[in-house]
């Protein structure tokens, strides 16, 4: 006779992390299937065995055995002996489940938050990578320098524009006690 048993331990819930030091356990479910097999056996094991066969004659007739405990030969007579194989398969289900949910709710609310900050804080990058190509590719257009149409960079300024500001100039009167005046004014 044996006795079998399996038994599944179980780790902690599955913990998703989000960056911010903010880490989620949600409910989980857990299923294990497994499958057992066992082999046994005697030792030694024997196929068979010798088993005496007696002289049971009694030739006079007079109910009393003429040579008692003398064996008159062996025979080979089989044990029954065999291995024993066993196979057990099955499925272990569990589910785990947090019991206060107001926990779930905020550590969501604090995923969602921690999200938002993570995708704003790429769209701040975003947006200052543009400003210095911006900048870069407009200061090399004015010095007259650029890449070879051929070059794979070329389209890295292609969609820079530089507008020169036209210089311009307009009068100001200035009025003082009694005089007046006109400046003129430029400005680049």
């Amino acid at each position: 006779m044996s006795n079998q048993a399996v038994q599944i331990l179980q780790g902690s819930a599955i913990t998703n992390t989000y960056g911010g030091n903010i880490q989620c356990q949600g409910p989980t479910l857990t299923v294990t299937p497994y499958l057992n097999r066992t082999k046994s056996w005697g030792l030694p094991y024997e196929y068979s065995y010798p088993d005496p066969v007696y002289d049971l004659s009694d030739l006079d007739d007079n109910g009393v055995l003429d040579n008692p405990g003398d064996v008159l030969f062996y025979k080979d007579t089989r044990t029954g002996q065999k291995d024993n194989h066993n196979w057990n398969l099955g499925l272990s289900v569990q589910a785990t489940i947090p019991l206060d949910q107001g926990l779930q709710r905020r550590c969501k609310d604090a995923v969602d938050t921690q999200i938002a900050i993570q995708k704003q804080h790429l769209a701040n990058k975003r947006l200052d990578f543009e400003i210095s190509r911006l900048k870069h590719c407009g200061e090399l257009k004015m010095k007259g320098i650029r890449f070879a149409k051929n070059s794979p960079y070329e389209k890295v300024c292609r969609d820079v524009l530089v507008h020169r500001p036209v210089p311009h100039t307009h009068s100001i009167s200035v009025t003082t006690s009694g005089t007046s005046s006109a400046h003129r004014h430029s400005q680049p």
